[in-house]
């Protein structure tokens, strides 16, 4: 069913980093300042809706979100930071796509002091200027939280931002998934733990990808030392503009050396170069700009023995998936008031999420 609502807003250039301590007195003039009336709440409108004749749809979809409630009727209100990035505009897709979740139609962004706006399949969602002389970040997410109950925040801005950015949510009590990678994790896991503060933190949200990765984790611990006396080569593919190598492969290449190949991850080849892709690697033209090729190959001391693992993963969508997924599950710990707190995208796996939310809307 559709729901009445008056456009307003554009799209947000929120791939950066968040400034979770400038100060502002300028209103906030993007939402209502009746948010707080029962009426006018999103929850409210929703209801309203599902109770109203259908509206006939226009051509694009309006600002306010909104969704097709699950099962149980409930409704998760995600705010993507970073939605004008390339990963996460595909995570706010999915969260368009998917019922029972609605794309809050803001984000966070330091970047463009203009409030520039990013329209996510006819959801617009504006970009809230919070670096020097905008908004106070913090302000921001407490309107949001009171505007949208249970929102939980989706971070994909840059690595520089992380630690700043997850220290801003925990400030605010507000539960988020992180997915961007980079900044001093060590650091960030210990204060999100000890602030109580529910999160998904993890560098890899492809589900399946990390259920590699566990298996692979879960042999080297019960066969330790099974593959010695083998060599192993590893050889990554990733979009030129990715300079630094794979996390996945050194998460990977950890597993092997658990199992006895000692290598170093410095030798692993990073191919970045067209040709290379294409002709040794196989990518197809369509995804240069965006995949994530990996091949390891064992061979033993002889050379009669040889194993190999490959995962390729053309385009964006398995991470996006798996995020939103991940906010599903955390929604899920929240409302049952779970001990623990923080969480990674294995405990996500453990915990059974996956496609529990995966009906598209219709």
């Amino acid at each position: 069913r559709w729901a009445n609502a008056r456009a307003r807003g554009v799209e947000s250039p929120c791939a950066c980093a968040l400034s979770p301590s400038v100060p502002s007195n300028r209103e906030f003039t993007s939402k209502s300042s009746s948010a707080a009336s029962s009426t006018s709440s999103p929850a409210r409108r929703h209801r309203l809706a599902s109770r109203a004749a259908p509206a006939r749809p226009s051509r694009a979809r309006m600002a306010s979100p909104r969704a097709a409630a699950n099962a149980s009727g409930d409704v998760t209100y995600v705010m993507v930071n970073g939605v004008a990035g390339k990963m996460g505009n595909a995570t706010a897709v999915s969260v368009v796509r998917r019922d029972g979740f609605a794309l809050v139609p803001y984000c966070l962004t330091n970047r463009d002091k203009s409030d520039a706006d990013t329209n996510v399949e006819g959801v617009v969602v504006r970009g809230i200027y919070v670096g020097e002389g905008g908004e106070d970040a913090g302000a921001v997410l407490e309107r949001a939280k009171a505007e949208y109950p249970g929102m939980i925040v989706v971070d994909y801005t840059l690595p520089e931002a992380v630690n700043a950015n997850a220290a801003l949510y925990v400030k605010h009590g507000t539960p988020f998934v992180m997915g961007t990678t980079g900044g001093d994790r060590e650091t960030m896991l210990a204060n999100v733990k000890a602030s109580g503060t529910y999160a998904v933190i993890a560098p890899q949200m492809g589900k399946q990808v990390v259920a590699f990765q566990a298996a692979m984790k879960l042999m080297a611990e019960q066969f330790p030392g099974a593959f010695e006396g083998y060599t192993l080569t590893v050889t990554e593919s990733h979009q030129s503009s990715k300079a630094d190598t794979s996390g996945t492969a050194k998460a990977i290449v950890a597993s092997f050396n658990d199992l006895g190949c000692g290598f170093d991850i410095k030798d692993i080849e990073l191919v970045r170069d067209v040709p290379s892709q294409v002709g040794k690697m196989g990518v197809p033209e369509e995804y240069l700009l965006g995949h994530a090729f990996h091949t390891y190959r064992l061979t033993s001391a002889d050379g009669t023995v040889s194993f190999e693992f490959q995962h390729n993963v053309c385009g964006r969508s398995i991470y996006a998936e798996g995020t939103v997924d991940a906010v599903g599950f955390l929604k899920r710990k929240i409302e049952a008031k779970d001990s623990q707190t923080l969480f990674d995208m294995i405990d996500v796996l453990k915990g059974g999420a996956m496609g529990e939310w995966s009906s598209s809307k219709k």
